[in-house]
């Protein structure tokens, strides 16, 4: 549902780190120096006050739309074949998401899940609708692409 480049990640644990959020240890793992990071009580007081704080619109980001809204300068007979691929990705990313929110909603129905504690529950909540607003987004996105590319088709001839 979200991914960052390596960049962005380390830029983003230097500041958690500037801001005394995050600390780490140096460790040695299988004849490797690694950094374990962990979050400290100023970054605990930081997480409660921003999880409590109400949610803020940043607008919807689709940056792969600019490729559909040049798409008038490609070459004519590649463009179906741009999407065709682009459906195919996502139609993957889908199935990838559906099957993990299938295997959560199958955990959710099962012993060991009603054994949990309720913060565990809570936690387990927000996450599988948040993976299933992901899978219901690429599935519209899908169809949208899917639709394009039929009035597409009807629109070249």
């Amino acid at each position: 549902m979200y991914s960052s480049s390596t960049g962005s990640i380390q830029a983003g644990l230097k500041k958690l780190l500037d801001n005394g959020f995050i600390d780490y240890n140096d460790i040695l793992e299988n004849g490797k120096k690694k950094k374990e990071y962990y979050i400290t009580e100023a970054g605990r007081q930081e997480f409660n006050s921003w999880i409590n704080s109400p949610i803020e619109s940043t607008g919807i980001k689709c940056p792969e739309l600019t490729k559909v809204y040049f798409l008038g300068f490609s070459e004519e007979e590649k463009r179906p074949e741009i999407i065709e691929k682009y459906i195919n990705e996502l139609k993957i990313k889908h199935e990838s998401l559906k099957f993990m929110c299938d295997e959560s909603e199958d955990f959710v129905r099962s012993e060991a899940y009603i054994s949990l504690e309720k913060q565990a529950k809570d936690i387990i909540f927000y996450q599988l609708a948040t993976a299933r607003f992901g899978r219901d987004l690429l599935a519209f996105t899908i169809k949208w692409y899917e639709d394009l590319l039929i009035e597409m088709r009807g629109y070249d001839e």
